[in-house]
């Protein structure tokens, strides 16, 4: 196993720790509700839906992050601006902790910071996401609504590669810093098939040059090949499984894992995988989780 030479930084959104050196903190899992043509939508535009399986689908996903150790950011989708208020009002009141405020476009992650500015939600939000394009427009919602989470988004792509990922970091730290963000994540930004293997090392690039947390939404290289070629239900959840791991043995402290349908297998393996690389840590380096709730206390019982 591995440290990174650099100190790493961790930071606590509304009670979710984030970041840090392998083995010392689980991976934070950040699932998405209400992504385009969830089946509890009803209404893309109205944001109508199910509110009792949409509560349903939450607790499961709860009791699976107290089960494993692995805390949890809800990923709060929407593609129209005048659903994410109720989207917003929804989660804000059925759990506790963090969640991201995640719109297709800058106009709606717009709206969505105005609103959880006027209702005093700013703490628990992280935006998702800042890209290297953000118009001025959009770097002053998020620093008007006092958001202090913010994901950083590596895209690149006039130059889709490893070096291009890294490339534009400099770029995005500075935007965020202009909105006023402190707590930046970020995310080395899946654009193809096989990108697990150079948005895995760039992970590790991130981390050892800015010691910042980072990881990334994996998941979507396995979902652009499902949609090439017919993948199993078994194939594809072991597809995402092997991207998920490539990305936390990589030093990944979040991963964007995609529907919430899908916790009770992907908590499942990546806090096995947190559990070995904790175990490997301790006995080459003797470093100890910072948390008792990590989950090589409680994958193995």
């Amino acid at each position: 196993m591995f440290r990174f030479s650099r100190e790493q930084k961790i930071f606590n959104i509304a009670g979710v720790k984030v970041g840090g050196q392998p083995g010392e903190l689980p991976t934070v899992m950040i699932g998405s509700i209400f992504y385009h043509k969830h089946k509890i939508v009803y209404d893309e535009k109205t944001g109508e839906f199910d509110r009792q399986k949409a509560e349903e689908l939450l607790v499961k996903e709860r009791e699976i992050s107290e089960r494993t150790g692995n805390p949890r950011i809800v990923d709060v989708c929407c593609g129209w601006p005048q659903a994410f208020e109720k989207f917003i009002d929804f989660i804000a009141k059925t759990i506790d902790g963090p969640f991201s405020i995640d719109g297709v476009t800058a106009e709606v992650r717009i709206a969505g910071a105005k609103y959880v500015g006027e209702t005093g939600l700013s703490d628990r939000v992280v935006y998702n996401s800042i890209t290297p394009e953000a118009k001025e427009e959009e770097i002053l919602a998020i620093r008007d609504a006092k958001i202090k989470s913010a994901i950083l988004l590596t895209v690149n792509t006039k130059n889709p590669t490893l070096s291009g990922r890294l490339q534009v970091i400099d770029k995005l730290i500075d935007i965020a810093k202009r909105a006023g963000v402190e707590n930046m994540l970020v995310d080395t930004c899946v654009l193809d098939i096989p990108d697990p293997g150079p948005v895995s090392k760039a992970i590790y690039y991130v981390k050892e040059r800015y010691g910042l947390p980072a990881g990334a939404g994996i998941h979507n290289a396995v979902d652009m090949w499902k949609k090439r070629r017919k993948l199993d239900p078994t194939k594809y959840m072991l597809a995402s499984t092997v991207a998920n791991i490539t990305s936390i043995v990589s030093g990944a402290n979040f991963l964007l894992y995609g529907p919430i349908e899908n916790a009770e297998v992907t908590y499942f393996t990546c806090a096995l995988a947190d559990a070995y690389m904790a175990y490997s840590v301790r006995q080459e380096y003797g470093a100890k989780p910072l948390t008792t709730n990590h989950p090589i206390f409680k994958v193995f019982r």
